[in-house]
């Protein structure tokens, strides 16, 4: 299926994330949508996620954290219906301080590129979908530069960026300030989380909300980023998705990283 539009054709989706959980957390319906009409999924991720906010869970407390987030990543991946998940070997970069070695981040945007080409060239996809960034996440901002040079190399390959409106990331910055007031998300600037309303296309995902609740359900480990929201805002969410209507150019200061 065109993955924005509906139509039906012949089509292999390349899914490129940072962690375990983006999958779900962050394009779970769009996936999910894609594989219910027959499109062959493939999902690729950047890194395993060790770097994130660990939840307990007796099941696993004693487990390496990259392990167990992979783990949770396969899972999810068949709720999805994704046919194929690769794993790429760079250390989450943590959304901000210091970085680990290896990190994402820490890799030159042009190396990165060429890593990512060298994938793009052997699964051959019709259409990748990335995360914007818009969520203020720099392993995010640093793939999606990335995988957008990578594309200016296969003209043939459309590029669709999953994004958060800004309309709802800004109710969603105010429910948080009361349940969640230590979130790292609040410091960021209200322009600038999230996309501008009129720069997205809206795409109803309602009939693929259990199937994501699902898949999200299967991140033991972490957060969700919905928990604790309104029954109205939660379902705001999780029943549109939005898509870039222009990708816009990738940086080109990251290229010295």
């Amino acid at each position: 299926m065109d993955l924005v539009n509906g139509s039906p054709r012949d089509q292999h989706l390349v899914v490129v994330v940072a962690h375990p959980d983006d999958e779900s957390f962050g394009c779970g319906s769009l996936i999910a949508r894609a594989a219910a009409a027959g499109t062959k999924v493939t999902v690729v991720c950047a890194t395993r996620g060790e770097m994130g906010e660990r939840e307990p869970d007796p099941d696993t407390d004693h487990l390496d954290l990259a392990e167990v987030r992979e783990r949770e990543l396969r899972d999810a991946a068949v709720v999805l219906g994704v046919d194929v998940v690769e794993l790429l070997d760079h250390a989450d970069s943590g959304f901000d301080g210091a970085m680990p070695e290896g990190a994402l981040c820490a890799r030159p945007l042009v190396e990165l590129a060429d890593e990512l080409d060298g994938v793009v060239s052997r699964l051959r996809p019709t259409d990748v979908l990335i995360l914007d960034g818009s969520d203020g996440h720099r392993d995010h901002q640093h793939l999606r530069d990335a995988v957008a040079l990578v594309l200016r190399r296969h003209p043939d390959v459309r590029l669709v960026q999953s994004s958060l409106a800004n309309s709802l990331m800004r109710r969603w910055i105010d429910e948080m300030r009361v349940r969640r007031p230590d979130n790292a998300y609040l410091e960021i600037d209200l322009d600038a989380i999230g996309r501008p309303d009129d720069e997205l296309r809206a795409i109803d995902t309602t009939a693929h909300l259990r199937t994501r609740e699902q898949a999200m359900a299967c991140h033991r480990s972490q957060r969700s980023p919905y928990d604790d929201l309104s029954p109205a805002l939660r379902r705001a969410f999780l029943t549109t998705d939005f898509v870039v209507a222009t990708p816009p150019a990738p940086s080109t200061d990251g290229a010295a990283r």
